[in-house]
């Protein structure tokens, strides 16, 4: 697809479908929610699953007639919605106060000094709670395609999915964390140099989108065969099977 493509989320799939071998591809969402602190991602809810497998599930059922794998029958579910913060000052009863619920990937974020919120918050400039969702649909029509690490083991070759969280690249390429969002090219570029990765054509702004998607992949493809950051101290197998993992967490 030409640059400049208005990318579908159907578009994503079937690229990632047949992305080329050995590929390491980060998708910048929360692939679950919170589960470990309350023994459920939905408390008092009968149907709550028991893993993320099966809340990809039960995310897709709900919205199988919604178009372009979006995911507003599930926001609107008269259960699930009691445990988001929603649009119009709507929120849930069962909505936890301030950032929200938080995983464990997330509370380690925090130790890190990174400022995550819930992906049970769907509103505001820092909720990620949507795309979450419509990840999830996704992830469902990827399930036994690729692994996602890590509810699937990291293989010993081939590709492999696994969620991001685009600050930490730029902290890592030595932007401070108040401004981790890169609008010009020469930002960027000093970012890509700052991690040993060539520059990137053009001159002038560029979107924060794109910026965020370049420096992630260039500092994907630098860290990926640290060991540590394949085994986080706190993720355990409860944790894998429930929640995920945002790599680079450690």
């Amino acid at each position: 697809m030409h640059r400049g493509h208005r990318w579908s989320r159907a578009d994503v799939l079937d690229w990632v479908r047949a992305a080329p071998a050995d590929t390491l591809i980060g998708f910048d969402l929360g692939p679950a929610f919170p589960f470990i602190d309350r023994g459920a991602y939905f408390p008092g809810w009968d149907e709550s699953p028991v893993d993320a497998r099966e809340l990809w599930a039960l995310v897709e059922r709900i919205c199988s007639g919604d178009p372009h794998l979006s995911a507003a029958s599930f926001v609107d579910h008269p259960e699930a919605a009691r445990h988001f913060r929603r649009h119009g000052g709507r929120t849930g009863d069962r909505f936890e106060p301030g950032r929200g619920r938080l995983r464990v990937t997330e509370r380690a974020q925090l130790a890190q000094g990174l400022s995550p919120y819930s992906n049970l918050n769907l509103v505001g400039a820092a909720q990620v709670g949507k795309s979450s969702l419509t990840g999830m649909r996704l992830l469902h029509r990827l399930d036994g395609t690729l692994p996602v690490w890590p509810f699937d083991p990291l293989p010993p070759a081939g590709s492999v999915v696994v969620e991001l969280y685009t600050s930490i690249a730029a902290l890592a390429a030595g932007r401070t964390k108040s401004r981790t969002k890169m609008r010009t090219y020469a930002d960027l570029n000093a970012a890509l140099t700052a991690i040993g990765s060539a520059h990137v054509a053009g001159g002038g702004p560029i979107d924060d989108h794109a910026s965020d998607a370049l420096l992630t992949a260039a500092w994907l493809r630098t860290v990926a065969d640290r060991p540590e950051l394949w085994h986080p101290p706190a993720l355990t197998s409860a944790v894998a099977r429930t929640e995920g993992w945002t790599f680079g967490v450690t």
